[in-house]
C-alpha cells in the first residue's frame, strides 16, 4: 500500500472514531514493469492464523506473501488464493509454484469467496486472511488510474478486464449530488459538494480525460494546501476507486459468510487500510456467540517494518476465533449505518 500511506487524521464526523485515509508516495516516480508487492504484517498474520493441517483462504492473494507464509508454517496446510486482479494472480502463481498443488487459484473479487468455495466442493475452511484496499502495483500503474501523482486513463478498477465502469464512466452517469454522496461517503470529505460540483464542470467542458485532469478540478473546489500532510486530491481518489470496485459491498458480503464457512475453532485475520473497512470488521467480530476476538485493539506494523515497508505504516489487523457453529445474529449484510 501506499508509502506514508493513510497517516492517522483526526475524526472527521464520529469523533469516537479515529479516520485515516490514503496518501500517496511522494518519492520518485518509477516505472511498474510486473507485479511485485511487499507483504504487510506477514508474521502478525501466520502467527493469528495458527496454520495446521487444513483448508485456508487467502482473500486477497495480490503477490503471494500471506499464503507462502501460510504454506511455509505447516506441510499439510493448502491455501485456496482469490484475487480479481490476473496480474497478482500471475505473480502469485510464479512465486508459490513450487507448493504445486497445495495451493489453488481462483480470479473473483473476494466478495464472492463463498460461492467459489461452493464450486470447489469445499464446505468449511480452518482459517481465513484478508489484505484489504490497493495494492502497491495497482496504485503504482499509471495505466490503472488510481494515482493522483501518475498520469494517466480514469480508470481506477482492481480488474482492468472486467465489464464494470470505469471511474470515468461513473463520473459521467451520476448527477452532482449522487457524486457528492460518493465522495462524502466513501471519502468522507467534508467539501465534497464543492468538489463534486468541479469535476462535473470539469466533465461538461471536456477537460476531464486523466487522473491529472481530476486532480486539478479538485484542487480548484478547494484549493492546494495539504491537511495533516494529505493531499487534497486523496479523500475524492478513494472515494471513487472504493465506488468503481465496490469494496465495501465486497467487504459486507465476505463478513456476512464468515459465519457458515469458518470452522469452529479457525481463525481469521483482516488487515484494513482505511476507517471505513475498520469500522466493518470490527462490527463483524463483536458477535460474541460467534467470534471470540483475539485482538482486542488492532495490531499494528512494528518499527522495522514500518522503517522498511512505509506503505504499512496505517495498516490495521484485527483477528478472531470462531465459536458458535451457526450465527445466532446478524442476518444479511453488514452495514455502515450512516455516517454523523
Amino acid at each position: 500500500m501506499s508509502a506514508d500511506a493513510q497517516l492517522a487524521l483526526p475524526g472527521l464526523f464520529d469523533q469516537t472514531v479515529q479516520e485515516w485515509v490514503w496518501t500517496e508516495d511522494v518519492g520518485e516516480e518509477t516505472e511498474v514493469t510486473e507485479f511485485v508487492h511487499e507483504t504487510v504484517m506477514k508474521r502478525e498474520v501466520t502467527e493469528a492464523l495458527a496454520p495446521a493441517a487444513g483448508v485456508f483462504v487467502d482473500a486477497t492473494v495480490g503477490g503471494g506473501g500471506h499464503t507462502e507464509a501460510i504454506l511455509e508454517a505447516h506441510p499439510e496446510a493448502r491455501v485456496i488464493a482469490f484475487d480479481r486482479d490476473s496480474a497478482a494472480l500471475a505473480a502469485a502463481q510464479a512465486r508459490l509454484e513450487r507448493f504445486g498443488d497445495r495451493v489453488t487459484f481462483v480470479k473473483t473479487p473476494f466478495g464472492r469467496f463463498d460461492q467459489a468455495l461452493d464450486s470447489l466442493g469445499i464446505r468449511e475452511v480452518s482459517g481465513l486472511c484478508a489484505d484489504l484496499g490497493v495494492s502497491s502495483p495497482q496504485l503504482d500503474d499509471a495505466a490503472r488510474g488510481m494515482s493522483f501523482r501518475r498520469e494517466g486513463p480514469l480508470d481506477m478498477r482492481m480488474d482492468p478486464t472486467a465489464t464494470e465502469e470505469t471511474a470515468l464512466e461513473l463520473i459521467a452517469r451520476v448527477t452532482d449530488e449522487e457524486l457528492a454522496d460518493i465522495i462524502f461517503r466513501f471519502g468522507e470529505e467534508r467539501r465534497s459538494r464543492r468538489i463534486a460540483r468541479s469535476i462535473r464542470r470539469s466533465l461538461a467542458d471536456n477537460q476531464l480525460h486523466t487522473t491529472l485532469d481530476l486532480r486539478r478540478s479538485i484542487v480548484r473546489a478547494v484549493g492546494p494546501v495539504r491537511v495533516g500532510g494529505v493531499d487534497p486530491a486523496t479523500r475524492t481518489f478513494q472515494a471513487l476507486r472504493i465506488a468503481v470496485n465496490r469494496e465495501l459491498e465486497q467487504l459486507e458480503q465476505l463478513l456476512a459468510a464468515l459465519p457458515s464457512r469458518i470452522a469452529v475453532g479457525g481463525r481469521v485475520a483482516i488487515i484494513s487500510f482505511h476507517s471505513l473497512e475498520d469500522r466493518l470488521v470490527k462490527r463483524a467480530f463483536q458477535v460474541k456467540d460467534t467470534w471470540s476476538v483475539l485482538t482486542k485493539k488492532p495490531m499494528v506494523a512494528g518499527d522495522e517494518e514500518s522503517a522498511v515497508n512505509p506503505r504499512s505504516r496505517s495498516a490495521k489487523l484485527r483477528c478472531s476465533r470462531r465459536l458458535a457453529r451457526e450465527p445466532a445474529a446478524q442476518q444479511g449484510r453488514l452495514s455502515l449505518g450512516p455516517l454523523e
